[in-house]
């Protein structure tokens, strides 16, 4: 069998992005066989050799797998939890395959999320420079303003920087209740930005969804459920950027 670099299998395997399983390399967390191994560029045979990571073992897995989550609120999007809150791989127990998430939504954000063990699409897609879009279902409290729209679209100032502009609209202003709904398409991944960005404009975030990443939606699918991607929905994904 052709030989395969050992970032590469772990990334492959669910274990974390290629980057990320670089660094788990160079900090002495990944054994082959009965030898710590902290050079990159390594290469392995996955039939033959034995490999851990964390001193547990790694079964290889042949074949990779995409998964469409429809989060709800309430689940960290994460692996493991040191504070033994629900996570989101505890909404597809059965896949024998080792996933991770593809990028994060907060604990109280719900909505299209994407798992998989295939580490070198973990990269692209979340990856700035390949502006892979995804688009917030947005619910404010107040009534929104189209000026306020208009700092959205062309970019505001939140922590130190300046995000880039953005496709907004008004999708329903209820001026007795004093609620507005805007949808938001960005392609940048900064930690919380939908919400800063409406913090940035004096507007309480009451609810938060994401409801496409790219093109794939969950419109269709109920809270907590999830579907294999097809392959075609994969390819659409590496030919939107």
């Amino acid at each position: 069998m052709e030989l395969v670099r050992l970032q590469k299998f772990l990334a492959d395997n669910g274990i974390a992005s290629r980057r990320k399983c670089e660094e788990y390399i160079l900090q002495g967390k990944v054994r082959v066989n009965d030898e710590v191994i902290t050079i990159l560029g390594t290469k392995i045979d996955p039939k033959v050799d034995k490999v851990y990571y964390n001193n547990k073992l790694i079964e290889y897995k042949n074949e990779n797998i995409y998964i469409l989550l429809n989060k709800p609120v309430g689940y960290v999007t994460t692996s493991k939890d040191q504070f033994h809150r629900d996570i989101v791989l505890d909404l597809i127990k059965g896949v024998p395959q080792r996933v991770v998430p593809v990028g994060r939504l907060d604990m109280y954000t719900s909505g299209a999320l994407i798992l998989t063990n295939d580490g070198d699409f973990v990269y692209y897609i979340t990856h700035p420079k390949h502006e892979i879009t995804k688009t917030y279902t947005v619910t404010l409290k107040g009534n929104v303003k189209q000026e306020e729209i208009n700092l959205l679209k062309n970019g505001i100032k939140i922590d130190d920087y300046i995000t880039k502009p953005a496709k907004v609209k008004i999708l329903k202003i209820d001026k007795e209740k004093s609620v507005s709904r805007i949808e938001i398409t960005i392609h940048e991944g900064k930690n919380r930005q939908v919400r800063k960005m409406c913090e940035a404009i004096d507007k309480k975030v009451m609810a938060l969804h994401r409801s496409k990443i790219g093109f794939i939606s969950v419109k269709d699918m109920k809270m907590g459920t999830w579907r294999y991607l097809k392959k075609e929905e994969i390819n659409q994904l590496y030919l939107q950027s």
